[in-house]
């Protein structure tokens, strides 16, 4: 089993990459393999809504970061990802990733269990998880949770090692993601209804 790391961070070695890296030693230490995936110091083409990917069965902007990102989520079983805290929200790069990846690559991540963690100063944390277990709550995916929100608390590099709770929780994050795939691997997926598309206008 396998579970893939994203860091949306611009710094590949900071408090984002600390905290989840916490999360991949002890998956490791519970026999899971990861793959850590940093993207954000690249640049990303946002969704333009044009659909394409419900014909072509990807987007539209077959880029280099897109198509790495889709065929790491193939072998992947699960996902974790992670952002710093900009203005009490995910970096936006990495949404506009998401926004793309979770539109156009639903069948490779459906049922599979995933988790986010926000990494920031001081405040902006619960929302910056909640925005991002909205990508996954839309399809699916479980969420995997701790024994806290998935924060880590940091501003300058390196500053999250001091955080010790915040460890911990990551380190719990990756037990519980363990126990859960485990669990999951033993089972088959729940059956599905054919989806009923509404909106507020009839």
């Amino acid at each position: 089993m396998e579970v893939l790391l994203i860091n949306g961070s611009p710094h590949s070695q900071g408090n984002t990459f600390i905290a989840l890296s916490e999360v991949a030693k002890t998956l490791e230490r519970e026999g899971i393999q990861t793959r850590l995936m940093s993207i954000g110091m690249k640049a990303v083409q946002g969704c333009i809504a044009c659909n394409k990917c419900s014909e072509l069965g990807r987007c539209v902007f077959n880029d280099i970061l897109y198509k790495e990102v889709r065929e790491a989520l193939k072998s992947a079983d699960a996902l974790v990802v992670g952002s710093p805290v900009y203005y009490a929200g995910p970096n936006g790069s990495l949404c506009a990733l998401l926004d793309r990846v979770f539109y156009s690559c639903s069948e490779l991540l459906a049922y599979k269990p995933a988790a986010s963690v926000a990494v920031c100063r001081r405040g902006g944390s619960s929302a910056t998880f909640d925005r991002l277990n909205k990508y996954f709550t839309i399809l699916n995916m479980p969420v995997v949770s701790s024994q806290y929100w998935n924060s880590v608390h940091g501003m300058r590099e390196g500053e999250a090692l001091q955080d010790a709770e915040g460890l911990q929780t990551m380190r719990t994050l990756g037990r519980n993601m363990a126990w859960i795939l485990r669990s999951l691997h033993e089972n088959k997926f729940p059956e599905s209804e054919k989806p009923i598309m509404t909106n507020f206008i009839r």
